[in-house]
């Protein structure tokens, strides 16, 4: 790792630790990233930004500053979290310049720096949706690097299809409660068993990692205010048992956000994953939402194809990392 850059009093510019730092002189780049994630994407992330602020001053929260000047242009942190390190933000002033992906890899370089450097940790994941793409960018700690292309994808809801199609297995869709949670935290293990997603979000492979999946997704911001009216469960007609499941949220007061649809293995291709999105779609709609987003692994090839037939488009691309075996 290259060593960390200290500003000097004639020329205050490079790295300092963010826990020197006040949510005061951090407020103007939140300030900037607030509208650059409205803009970009059209989500809200003033509540992400104000929970950054509250840890910031409580000196709680782990990460790296890049200074010029004496002003702050960019910042990342990271939480731990047993034996796994996430990398939760990296945001670097615009407009991008030359140096704009050297800064952002000196963030990077960082936070790696300081998980790695706790025993415990035996692996970092990170989806950083405001890193700028870069093809020519060198991952820092490439020998322990995996990348996996993401696809953000939105839909106006003036042009959404939400034609019922053809469900090819008898169900009955209710929405969404919490007595269903611990089932769909055993759909989850079970829908993502061997899947891509569960080398990206290591919480897919087991019921206790999907409850911990669930518990995060509707408590807090990170993925929007969770919307229990949009979200809904699909269960088989003969057994009662719970098969598919579409949660939304509200990332701004008319964007929506599907932050988890999937089915069982035993239920896929049967029009039960078309009809869950079909409703949370309509009841977003219903609510006023202009657009609706989701996140989509880019070779899970089906979900996409799914997803454009609706009306989706991809308009951003980025990558998840995971660092292993260091």
């Amino acid at each position: 790792m290259a060593a960390r850059l200290s500003p000097t009093p004639d020329r205050p510019s490079g790295i300092v630790d963010l826990r020197r730092l006040t949510a005061r002189e951090l407020d103007p780049l939140l300030e900037e990233e607030v509208a650059a994630w409205r803009q970009e994407l059209d989500w809200d992330f003033g509540k992400s930004a104000e929970l950054v602020r509250r840890f910031v001053d409580l000196r709680a929260l782990n990460g790296a500053a890049w200074l010029e000047e004496g002003e702050v242009a960019g910042y990342c942190y990271y939480v731990l979290e047993e034996n796994k390190g996430l990398i939760g933000d990296i945001y670097v002033r615009r407009p991008a310049d030359a140096g704009a992906t050297e800064r952002e890899n000196a963030l990077l370089e960082c936070a790696l720096e300081g998980i790695m450097a706790n025993p415990a940790i035996e692996r970092i994941e990170s989806q950083l949706m405001m890193l700028r793409p870069d093809p020519r960018r060198a991952i820092p700690a490439a020998d322990y690097l995996s990348a996996y292309e993401r696809n953000f994808m939105r839909v106006d809801m003036a042009r959404v299809d939400l034609a019922a199609g053809r469900v090819r297995r008898l169900s009955f869709i209710e929405k969404w409660s919490d007595h269903y949670h611990e089932a769909a935290a055993q759909l989850i293990a079970e829908a993502y068993a061997g899947h891509v997603d569960g080398l990206i979000n290591d919480q897919y492979r087991t019921a206790a990692g999907a409850r911990r999946f669930l518990h995060n997704i509707v408590q807090y911001p990170g993925c929007g205010s969770f919307y229990r009216p949009a979200s809904y469960a699909a269960f088989e007609a003969g057994n009662a048992k719970l098969c598919g499941i579409s949660l939304a949220s509200l990332v701004a007061p008319e964007s929506g956000h599907i932050t988890q649809i999937c089915v069982s293995p035993s239920v896929r291709g049967t029009g039960i994953g078309h009809e869950l999105l079909r409703q949370s779609l309509t009841m977003l709609r219903n609510l006023g939402c202009r657009s609706v987003s989701l996140t989509v692994t880019a070779a899970n090839e089906g979900a996409v194809r799914l997803y454009e037939r609706v009306g989706f488009r991809t308009i951003k691309r980025f990558s998840a990392y995971v660092w292993e075996g260091f």
